[in-house]
Order: C-alpha cells, then sequence, then structure tokens
C-alpha cells in the first residue's frame, strides 16, 4: 500500500513537470523604451548575477534599455557614484541600488508593464 501511494505521487509529479506550458515570453520594447524616455539607466558589470538577472527579464528589449557597462567606463560610474551593481539612476539622479525588477522599475519611472 505504502509503495502504490509513492508511486501514485511520483507519477503525478512526473505528469505535472512534463505537462506543464512554457512561460509566455512578453515583449517589453514599449516598456524598455519608456524608461529610455523617463532616462532611468542601469549601471552594472557583465560579471554581476544580478545585472544578469535584470537584463534577463527583458530579453531581446533590453538594448532599448540605457546602461551603461560599469567595467568599461569605471571614471563615470565613479563620478554618478555607483557602490554596488545593478544601480539604476533617473534624471534627477536618485539612484536605486540592487535588482529592481519589473514592477519595481514600473514604479520608480512609471511606465506602465505590457
Amino acid at each position: 500500500m505504502k509503495y502504490l501511494i509513492i508511486a501514485i505521487v511520483l507519477i503525478s509529479s512526473l505528469y505535472f513537470l512534463v505537462s506543464r506550458k512554457p512561460q509566455e515570453i512578453k515583449n517589453y520594447d514599449q516598456f524598455a523604451q519608456c524608461l529610455a524616455e523617463k532616462k532611468l539607466t542601469m549601471y552594472g558589470a557583465y560579471w554581476c548575477s544580478h545585472c544578469q538577472n535584470e537584463k534577463k527579464i527583458f530579453g531581446d528589449s533590453f538594448k532599448y534599455v540605457p546602461y551603461v557597462e560599469c567595467t568599461q567606463e569605471t571614471k563615470l560610474c565613479l563620478d554618478k557614484g555607483v557602490n554596488g551593481y545593478p544601480t539604476w539612476i533617473d534624471a534627477s539622479g536618485q539612484k536605486y541600488e540592487g535588482e529592481q525588477g519589473l514592477l519595481g522599475l514600473s514604479k520608480i519611472s512609471g511606465c506602465p508593464l505590457p
């Protein structure tokens, strides 16, 4: 009886994992372009896992996000007071440190999410 229950749980779990639909990838072009219009810029580094997470959520739309690679623009990042990655800086100079995610960036910028 115990083995039957374990088998049912395993089969159910396997079915759930196999039958899941892949998550729909949204197009964030307009959202990313809105961030650019609002002059919200991400300062980061290629080796930063948190920066990679921020880039990943945008997919191909990240090409519209203003981005400064601090390993190449060290002086600019120091002048802006970037102490950690990622750091988002708006047009007024306000800094937002760490991963913000789409919802956080929407709140900061006023740009609507798709």
